[in-house]
Protein backbone atom coordinates (compact mmCIF):
# COMPACT_ATOMS: atom_id res chain seq x y z
CA UNK A 1 0.00 0.00 0.00
CA UNK A 2 1.25 3.39 -0.72
CA UNK A 3 0.51 6.40 1.32
CA UNK A 4 -2.29 7.76 -0.46
CA UNK A 5 -3.90 4.18 -0.03
CA UNK A 6 -3.31 4.25 3.48
CA UNK A 7 -4.51 7.38 4.53
CA UNK A 8 -8.02 6.44 2.50
CA UNK A 9 -8.32 3.56 4.25
CA UNK A 10 -7.66 5.44 7.46
CA UNK A 11 -10.08 7.88 6.32
CA UNK A 12 -13.14 4.91 6.38
CA UNK A 13 -12.19 3.40 9.32
CA UNK A 14 -13.02 6.31 11.55
CA UNK A 15 -15.88 5.81 13.11
CA UNK A 16 -18.46 8.91 12.71
CA UNK A 17 -19.19 11.49 15.61
CA UNK A 18 -22.72 9.61 17.33
CA UNK A 19 -24.32 12.32 19.15
CA UNK A 20 -27.44 11.26 21.59
CA UNK A 21 -30.83 12.70 21.30
CA UNK A 22 -33.12 12.90 24.31
CA UNK A 23 -36.92 12.58 23.72
CA UNK A 24 -40.20 12.44 26.16
CA UNK A 25 -42.65 10.03 24.32
CA UNK A 26 -46.23 10.05 24.79
CA UNK A 27 -49.13 7.75 23.19
CA UNK A 28 -51.96 9.99 21.51
CA UNK A 29 -53.82 7.04 20.90
CA UNK A 30 -53.66 3.23 20.92
CA UNK A 31 -56.11 0.53 19.82
CA UNK A 32 -55.51 -3.33 20.13
CA UNK A 33 -56.74 -6.04 17.97
CA UNK A 34 -56.45 -9.60 19.10
CA UNK A 35 -55.44 -11.97 16.23
CA UNK A 36 -54.78 -15.36 17.63
CA UNK A 37 -55.99 -16.14 21.13
CA UNK A 38 -56.68 -20.22 19.81
CA UNK A 39 -54.00 -21.05 22.99
CA UNK A 40 -52.25 -18.91 25.40
CA UNK A 41 -50.56 -16.42 25.37
CA UNK A 42 -52.44 -14.16 22.80
CA UNK A 43 -51.04 -12.58 19.82
CA UNK A 44 -52.12 -9.00 19.24
CA UNK A 45 -51.58 -6.46 16.75
CA UNK A 46 -51.42 -2.68 18.54
CA UNK A 47 -51.97 0.40 16.25
CA UNK A 48 -50.06 3.47 18.16
CA UNK A 49 -49.60 7.03 17.78
CA UNK A 50 -46.76 8.58 19.44
CA UNK A 51 -45.75 12.59 20.00
CA UNK A 52 -41.92 13.33 20.61
CA UNK A 53 -40.89 16.41 22.22
CA UNK A 54 -37.09 17.11 22.97
CA UNK A 55 -34.23 16.48 20.77
CA UNK A 56 -36.73 15.05 18.55
CA UNK A 57 -39.50 16.58 17.84
CA UNK A 58 -42.37 15.06 15.79
CA UNK A 59 -44.93 12.38 15.63
CA UNK A 60 -45.02 8.65 14.62
CA UNK A 61 -47.91 5.77 13.69
CA UNK A 62 -46.62 2.31 15.16
CA UNK A 63 -47.28 -0.89 14.42
CA UNK A 64 -46.75 -3.69 16.66
CA UNK A 65 -47.57 -7.35 17.50
CA UNK A 66 -47.92 -8.67 20.98
CA UNK A 67 -47.27 -12.12 22.59
CA UNK A 68 -49.63 -11.08 25.65
CA UNK A 69 -49.30 -13.79 28.55
CA UNK A 70 -52.10 -14.39 30.97
CA UNK A 71 -50.01 -12.63 34.03
CA UNK A 72 -50.73 -9.10 31.50
CA UNK A 73 -46.82 -9.65 30.81
CA UNK A 74 -45.82 -9.49 27.32
CA UNK A 75 -43.22 -9.11 24.42
CA UNK A 76 -43.48 -7.10 21.26
CA UNK A 77 -41.91 -5.99 17.82
CA UNK A 78 -42.56 -2.98 16.43
CA UNK A 79 -41.83 -0.73 13.20
CA UNK A 80 -42.75 3.50 13.08
CA UNK A 81 -42.09 5.79 10.76
CA UNK A 82 -40.97 9.16 12.51
CA UNK A 83 -42.01 12.69 10.88
CA UNK A 84 -40.42 15.47 12.46
CA UNK A 85 -37.16 16.96 13.30
CA UNK A 86 -33.72 15.35 15.02
CA UNK A 87 -31.48 17.59 16.36
CA UNK A 88 -33.05 20.40 14.07
CA UNK A 89 -32.87 18.59 10.86
CA UNK A 90 -36.42 17.71 9.05
CA UNK A 91 -37.08 14.40 7.44
CA UNK A 92 -38.15 10.89 8.21
CA UNK A 93 -37.05 7.54 9.00
CA UNK A 94 -38.32 4.11 10.18
CA UNK A 95 -37.32 2.90 13.41
CA UNK A 96 -37.16 -1.25 14.28
CA UNK A 97 -38.14 -2.06 18.28
CA UNK A 98 -38.26 -4.83 20.69
CA UNK A 99 -40.24 -4.35 23.68
CA UNK A 100 -41.11 -5.94 26.92
CA UNK A 101 -43.64 -5.23 29.55
CA UNK A 102 -43.42 -6.14 32.89
CA UNK A 103 -45.70 -4.59 35.71
CA UNK A 104 -47.48 -1.96 34.19
CA UNK A 105 -43.80 -0.63 32.64
CA UNK A 106 -42.67 -0.53 29.34
CA UNK A 107 -38.62 -1.23 28.43
CA UNK A 108 -37.88 -0.86 24.31
CA UNK A 109 -34.49 -0.87 22.13
CA UNK A 110 -34.56 0.19 18.48
CA UNK A 111 -32.29 1.26 15.92
CA UNK A 112 -32.84 3.27 12.40
CA UNK A 113 -33.75 0.51 9.75
CA UNK A 114 -31.07 1.76 7.50
CA UNK A 115 -31.62 3.31 3.96
CA UNK A 116 -34.35 5.03 5.72
CA UNK A 117 -34.03 8.58 6.24
CA UNK A 118 -35.29 11.21 3.88
CA UNK A 119 -34.80 14.37 3.27
CA UNK A 120 -32.58 16.56 6.11
CA UNK A 121 -31.90 12.69 7.23
CA UNK A 122 -30.61 11.18 4.59
CA UNK A 123 -27.50 8.73 5.54
CA UNK A 124 -29.15 8.74 9.24
CA UNK A 125 -27.98 5.25 11.73
CA UNK A 126 -28.77 4.81 15.14
CA UNK A 127 -29.62 3.07 18.41
CA UNK A 128 -31.40 3.66 21.23
CA UNK A 129 -34.40 2.85 23.21
CA UNK A 130 -37.26 4.50 25.95
CA UNK A 131 -38.54 3.15 29.00
CA UNK A 132 -42.04 4.17 30.90
CA UNK A 133 -44.87 3.74 32.59
CA UNK A 134 -48.14 3.20 31.02
CA UNK A 135 -50.24 6.29 30.82
CA UNK A 136 -46.94 8.42 32.10
CA UNK A 137 -45.05 8.87 28.60
CA UNK A 138 -41.69 7.53 28.41
CA UNK A 139 -37.94 8.86 27.95
CA UNK A 140 -35.97 7.88 25.26
CA UNK A 141 -32.80 8.41 23.69
CA UNK A 142 -31.20 7.72 20.23
CA UNK A 143 -27.36 7.86 19.70
CA UNK A 144 -27.56 8.91 15.92
CA UNK A 145 -24.99 9.31 13.63
CA UNK A 146 -24.80 9.82 9.44
CA UNK A 147 -23.16 7.72 6.97
CA UNK A 148 -20.55 9.11 4.64
CA UNK A 149 -20.73 9.25 1.39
Amino acid sequence: MNGRQSHQYKERSEAPARVRAKAKIAVQSSEAQPYDQTASPALVEIHLRESFTGDIEGESPVRALQVMRDDRSACMVSVQRFRGKLGGRQGTFVLQGSETVENGKIKATWFVVPGTGTGELSGLRGEGGFEGEFAKGSDGTLDYWFERD
